[in-house]
Parts: C-alpha cells; structure tokens; sequence
C-alpha cells in the first residue's frame, strides 16, 4: 500500500485508540450542490477529497434489497418519482433539498415475512454499475453510478477506504417506512422482530461478502444508523437494547476479526446509548450533531478511553460563513482532539447553502491548528 494511504490510516487509527498522532485526522461528506458550487469556483475536474486532503473517503457498494434499476413512476422536468430496489417510490424535486418517500412495497405486517431480499452476496453489488437508492437518492438523483469496486480501487492509493453496511433499523424504514415502524414494534412485536433478525441476517451476510470482495483494501467500516431525532431516541433505549444492540455488536465483531475501524452514523441525540456502543467496542461515533444540543468538548471527558468522536463542527455556522465565528467553532471543537479520540469533521455534512469558501476557511484554520502537540 501506498505510503500516503499508510499514513492517513496510521492517523486514523492512532485517533480512534485515543492516541495523539502528527495531527489531528479529518473527514467528510458533501451535498452535491455543494460540489457543483466548488467546481463553479476550481473547475469541473474538482475532487473535494483530494482538494482538502481528507484523511478517509466513504465507497458504499448497491446494498439494495433488489438489484433492479429506478422504475420511473413520472416525470416532469426536475419533478421525477422512482421506485427503487428498495421497493420505496420516491419524489426527487429539484425545488426540495431532500427527497419525499411517497409509498413502501410493505403496507401490512405480515408481508414482513415474505419481503424478498436477493442474495447479499451477489457479485452484482461489487462489480456492475447501475442504479441504487443508498447512492443514487439524495440531494439529487444520480443513476448508472460506476461499479462499487472501481470506485473503491480510484481512491484506495491515496485514501483510508472506508466500506459501509446498515444496522437494522437504518435499513427495515426504508422497506415499511417509518410510521409503520414505529406503530409494528409495538403493535406486532413478534412480527417485527422477526423482520428485524431477517434484515440483521441479510446485513451481516452483505457486510461479510463486502470485505471479501474487498481483497485487503478496506481501512474501515461506516455503519449507519439513525435511531433519533433532535430530542431524543425514536424508542426506549431498552427496545434498542434488545433488538438492535445485538446486531451492532455483530457487526463490529466482524469488522474487528478483519482488522477494520469501526464508525457509527447516527443523527440526532442518540446519547442514552452511548455507554453502550462503548461497551460493544464500536470505535468512532459520528456525526454528534451541534443542532441536536451535542458538545464534543463536553462529552470527551465522559468518554475519554473509550469511545471516540467524529464530527460536532456545526454546519449552521459553516452556511451563515462569518469568518470569525467559523475560526472560533473550529478552535473550540478542536479542545476535545487532546488525548486523542476525535476526527475534524463537520456535525452531519456539507450542504448545498455552504459557501465553498467557508469550507476552505474552515480546513485551512484546522491545518494552522491540527498539528500536535495542539497549541489553542
């Protein structure tokens, strides 16, 4: 491996056991009209992740349930409506900056149990290109998106590569929608546990097909998992407990017997659970969102040791783009890189109504500071 990627996984790795390297690591991800606004400014051959020098990228291969193309339900200008793999039929509209799911393929809890998956080791979500609804819907809707492989192999020389894999509940809302996810582990707990150990199944097995695929070329793992909003948990800490906890740990186990990093997405104030993705050996959490009242340089002490975190530079003060607030934000977040045990990165990502650069500003006061021993 090259000595550039060698030395941004050594950085990584040194931050997430909570060790002070040369500097402190950075990441990121971008809204995609953030991108068209960068490339306005620096041309149209623009790669943030080189333009920055990132420290880690994220590839995710086609986890789709169904490998198929987007069925294009209508369309209208930049008004379009797909249903995806997923069998989720989705409104992209140029004029909304995320996009509407309108129905699922699963309206009654019984079909939970009959829910086709195909296989999730198929070689398809590694090696052909096409359409899939984790890449391809967002801020913008993108098809024909290049094999998973070759994306990989394009940043694997100069970038730690992370993979990446739901967690249950991250996965099962986007099959029955999140209404019905919440009233069905109520309502129909023996149905929607069982879902929940078909979809934790067929994860771990695309999780386990991803690192093969893979041939020694993944640094990490990103698993995904939104479990709460601004104000707290979806559902009792408990519930988590006893019906997703078990299928994070696995996860993690794998990614560990691999040699693999872990790092957690999940929005919101996701804390009540903290101790716990501690206890099962996750490494990083991410992104501790400003806007959901999480502090890093408050939490750091409270997990010093033993988990690390990623993200908590608040986006809103990245869009509003006044200097001196974006070199302070970036002065204070970076108390808690002390010891080790957090990456710079922004508190989700970087969106459309971020200037470019204030971006840049952003990055160029964190490499003024960055460099350890951290004089603030």
């Amino acid at each position: 491996m090259p000595a550039q990627a060698q030395a941004k996984i050594k950085r990584l790795r040194q931050a997430l056991s909570h060790q002070e390297a040369d500097r402190v690591p950075v990441g990121e991800s971008f809204w995609t009209g953030f991108l068209l606004r960068c490339k306005e400014l620096w041309g149209q051959d623009f790669d943030p992740y080189r333009a920055f020098d990132l420290d880690y990228i994220i590839i995710t291969p086609n986890m789709d349930p169904r490998i198929q193309p987007f069925e294009i339900i209508s369309q209208q200008g930049e008004d379009i409506v797909v249903k995806t793999g997923f069998g989720a039929t989705i409104r992209r509209s140029g004029v909304l900056p995320m996009p509407h799911f309108e129905a699922f393929s699963v309206e009654r809890p019984e079909e939970m149990l009959t829910f086709p998956f195909d296989d999730p080791a198929d070689p398809r979500r590694f090696y052909q290109g096409g359409d899939d609804q984790l890449n391809g819907v967002g801020d913008a809707l993108t098809r024909n998106i290049p094999p998973w492989d070759e994306r990989l192999q394009a940043y694997v020389d100069d970038f730690a590569v992370f993979g990446s894999v739901c967690e249950p509940y991250e996965y099962l809302w986007r099959i029955i929608g999140t209404s019905n996810a919440l009233l069905w582990m109520a309502a129909e707990p023996e149905l929607f546990a069982a879902f929940v150990e078909r979809v934790g199944e067929f994860l771990y097995q695309f999780a386990v097909a991803q690192i093969e695929a893979a041939k020694g070329r993944l640094a990490g793992m990103y698993i995904w998992g939104d479990v709460a909003y601004r104000n707290g948990m979806f559902f009792s800490p408990q519930r988590w407990r006893e019906l997703f906890k078990p299928h994070v740990k696995r996860l993690i186990d794998l990614c560990h017997q691999h040699d693999l990093m872990t790092i957690y997405h999940g929005c919101g104030n996701a804390s009540p659970i903290f101790d716990d993705l501690a206890e099962i050996g996750l490494d990083g959490y991410n992104p501790l969102e400003a806007k959901a009242d999480l502090d890093v340089v408050k939490l750091k002490p409270l997990y010093a040791g033993k988990l690390a975190f990623v993200g908590n530079i608040d986006v809103r003060i990245l869009e509003e783009g006044d200097p001196e607030a974006i070199r302070q934000e970036v002065r204070y977040k970076l108390q808690a890189a002390r010891g080790g045990g957090y990456i710079f990165q922004s508190d989700h990502s970087i969106t459309s109504n971020v200037d470019p650069r204030s971006y840049k500003l952003a990055i160029d006061t964190f490499r003024q500071l960055a460099s350890y021993p951290l004089n603030l």
